[in-house]
């Protein structure tokens, strides 16, 4: 398995629309980067977004989510609650190659104030918008910028294709659009 490089992912992204829209450079001025690196490309996050509240009192349950416990929100700067989180989804429509696995990690900019981002792994021929799952670890309220750099993703290629991808088990979030909160 092997780290993919900023050659191979706008190689990929130009000739096989891996990534669309694609930045093939980091885009820095005056905003938190987004666009390719060395080894990954910082996707943004869009101007939609689910904040989580509580005042239902319900229970988180991931087998059957109750949609009333988000606040939906559109706008250039998203304000998550203190020890609370928001949904949202990238700027970016990603369909990963079948022989491609991706890891996401949070910006070092949000990190360093608290704010956690996490994404489960692209697999291979999973393609959409990615909901991202943004964490306000703070006492604070915390601020999120539409249209900038919001986590890394890292592609590898594996030894082989697998016998079974994404796309030929037809997953449960293939192609999906928007911000898309659990299913079973």
């Amino acid at each position: 398995m092997g780290l993919c490089s900023d050659r191979w992912i706008t190689r990929m992204a130009r000739e096989h629309g891996m990534i669309e829209p694609f930045e093939d450079r980091q885009v820095r001025e005056g905003v938190i980067s987004y666009g390719v690196s060395s080894y990954g490309y910082d996707m943004r996050v869009a101007r939609e977004f689910k904040i989580f509240t509580n005042v239902l009192s319900s229970i988180v349950d991931p087998k059957a989510f109750d949609p009333k416990s988000f606040v939906e929100f559109e706008g250039d700067v998203c304000i998550v609650p203190p020890n609370s989180f928001a949904l949202a989804r990238s700027v970016e429509y990603f369909r990963i190659p079948r022989n491609v696995l991706t890891l996401t990690v949070g910006k070092s900019t949000y990190a360093r104030c608290g704010i956690i981002t996490n994404v489960t792994p692209f697999e291979p021929e999973w393609e959409g918008y990615v909901t991202l799952e943004i964490s306000n670890t703070t006492p604070l309220p915390a601020k999120i910028y539409a249209n900038e750099g919001i986590a890394q993703v890292v592609f590898f290629t594996g030894d082989e294709p697998p016998e079974v991808s994404y796309g030929d088990k037809k997953g449960k979030y293939q192609g999906q659009h928007g911000v898309t909160l659990p299913r079973i």
